[in-house]
């Protein structure tokens, strides 16, 4: 099978976590819908479209760390749309603006391993990528998060079993049934839970908790003849996100 690589970077990002509301953190990856979002602005899939065109059950995907984790929190200004429009001055009981203390994440850049089952849509998503050309926008989160992309290259990949395996990329929880992550010196690991799978609706039907390192390094997994990690013929692996 082919394999779509490519990067992702911006100057920030902001990927809302779930539980939070009035002072907003984000996760420190890009949500697999997320990413579907950042692939159908890349090929013009309609809002109401590209959790169906770019669904868990059309990708394989996997997400790399390319630059360490950092956040920093920044106050941001909402403004007072209540009654349908803009009021640039407080009137009666609403206040103009409310100045919200939110989480970003600084300098982020992903790698992001993508096939998709469809070989129409995936021969458009590489083309647009290699010619560096979105239909809408690419965002990091927030719209006014603007983000970047650069092709990395298209790759033959093939699934093997899970026995002790360096991957470079996140690692869902579901390949870890046991004591299969190996915990090396030097190794600064984060977990979060994360939404896998969303509806068109916006209804999340699965999440998943995800292990990965902060600073990028890879990881040692396995075994776990359970799961396959994806072998790219220039001998990166991959771990994928559960598609049920």
């Amino acid at each position: 099978m082919k394999v779509l690589v490519f990067d992702v970077w911006a100057d920030y990002g902001h990927f809302r976590k779930y539980y939070t509301t009035s002072s907003p953190l984000t996760f420190s990856i890009p949500p697999p819908p997320t990413v579907a979002g950042m692939l159908g602005a890349i090929v013009g899939s309609p809002r109401d479209r590209y959790l169906v065109d770019f669904s868990m059950g059309q990708l394989l995907l996997g997400i790399g760390i390319r630059r360490p984790i950092r956040k920093t929190r920044m106050g941001i200004n909402l403004v007072n749309t209540k009654d349908g429009y803009w009021q640039p001055v407080q009137k009666g009981n609403h206040e103009a603006r409310t100045q919200i203390r939110t989480e970003f994440l600084r300098s982020p850049c992903y790698r992001l391993y993508v096939h998709h089952r469809d070989a129409q849509m995936f021969e458009k998503l590489q083309r647009a990528i290699s010619e560096h050309r979105s239909y809408f926008t690419l965002a990091m989160g927030l719209s006014e998060l603007l983000a970047d992309f650069e092709l990395v290259g298209v790759f033959e990949g093939e699934h093997k079993s899970v026995e002790t395996e360096t991957v470079s990329s996140v690692v869902p929880e579901s390949y870890l049934t046991g004591t299969e992550l190996r915990i090396e010196p030097g190794l600064r690991l984060g977990k979060e839970m994360i939404p896998v799978i969303m509806t068109q609706d916006r209804i999340v039907e699965k999440y998943q908790n995800v292990i990965f390192e902060i600073e990028g390094k890879t990881l040692t997994i396995g075994p776990n003849p359970a799961k396959t990690v994806v072998v790219l013929e220039n001998g990166l692996k991959f771990c994928t996100f559960d598609q049920e």
